[in-house]
């Protein structure tokens, strides 16, 4: 694992952003900054300065919206299966973030990544706390990058603390905007309601059932994670425990308590019509997911948005 802790020249995500860089990747559009006069078309086109070229860039990427391939001593970005599905202007099921269920994907596909270490992958896989202080989650991520990242000798406090600046102006309910302020500037993360100020500096993420967080999202998200387990085990089954509290696993990602996933998995079990299945006997709490069902995350995402466009 490597840290990744620039690249957004600390602006938090915003609305349009991720439309904005999948189509304009779409219409001949470049990303990089190398080149200049490449870099003033994105200013242009995309209506942003060089420094939020970067920032949409980054988040895109970080989504796993966008791809990279290095030609000589270029890097050419492309639009990826998952950004075409979401945010392409003509084929895609959510352009424009209109349904809460794309914002908890987008959040899942920014956390799910084991690779590059982010503060909010850092607090959604490996941070404990409920009732924080932004200094605190420094000094944990501090000492803990050090392990880590144990090859990655830029890290320091000061890159940190942007870093964390940048999450929780993405994430946290202080940063929503106030009366006049314009809807873009917002971040569409902050509708998850994930993490809420409580004081200067202190900040409070529950944990709970999460009830406005899709079943369809929930289940595309335990599939990928079970997959990701099948591949070391060869089974499709996986405890509870580690469904609770794994690195990269929903529990962690959508911040559910104990309770609250229990009742996703009743539901999961009855959307699946028993092919997702849970025992929670005496000593024994594991999820089974059949075979043939395994792979069926797009499917299920399909008939979310299906869903979503009757209502």
């Amino acid at each position: 694992m490597r840290a990744k802790l620039t690249g957004h020249d600390t602006f938090p995500l915003r609305y349009g952003w991720l439309y904005k860089a999948v189509n304009h990747l779409n219409s001949g559009g470049k990303l990089q900054t190398s080149k200049e006069d490449e870099t003033q078309q994105a200013i242009i086109r995309l209506g942003v300065g060089k420094n939020m070229v970067n920032a949409i860039r980054y988040w895109a990427e970080s989504a796993g919206l966008l791809y990279s391939k290095r030609k000589q001593s270029n890097i050419d970005y492309f639009t990826s299966k998952n950004g075409n599905y979401i945010f392409n202007e003509k084929t895609g099921k959510d352009p424009y973030l209109e349904h809460l269920g794309s914002i908890w994907l987008v959040h899942f596909w920014l956390c799910f990544n084991e690779d590059e270490m982010t503060s909010y992958r850092y607090f959604f896989n490996i941070f404990n706390g409920e009732y924080f202080e932004k200094q605190v989650l420094l000094a944990h991520m501090s000492d803990d990058l050090v392990k880590l990242t144990p090859s990655d000798s830029s890290v320091n406090n000061s890159t940190i603390r942007k870093d964390i600046d940048t999450f929780l102006n993405s994430y946290s309910k202080k940063h929503i905007a106030k009366a006049g302020d314009e809807e873009q500037f917002r971040s569409p993360l902050t509708e998850l309601s994930l993490i809420q100020e409580s004081g200067k500096n202190y900040y409070l993420s529950d944990l709970n059932s999460k009830s406005d967080l899709p079943i369809e999202i929930f289940i595309y998200a335990l599939l990928k994670f079970v997959q990701k387990e099948s591949l070391l085990s060869k089974v499709s089954k996986v405890n509870f425990k580690s469904l609770l509290l794994d690195p990269l696993s929903p529990g962690r990602i959508f911040r559910l308590s104990e309770q609250g996933l229990g009742e996703k998995l009743d539901a999961a079990q009855n959307y699946s019509n028993g092919r997702i299945s849970w025992l929670d006997t005496s000593g024994l709490r594991q999820v089974s997911v059949d075979s043939a069902y395994l792979n069926q995350e797009q499917v299920v995402l399909d008939s979310y948005y299906e869903g979503a466009s009757n209502v």
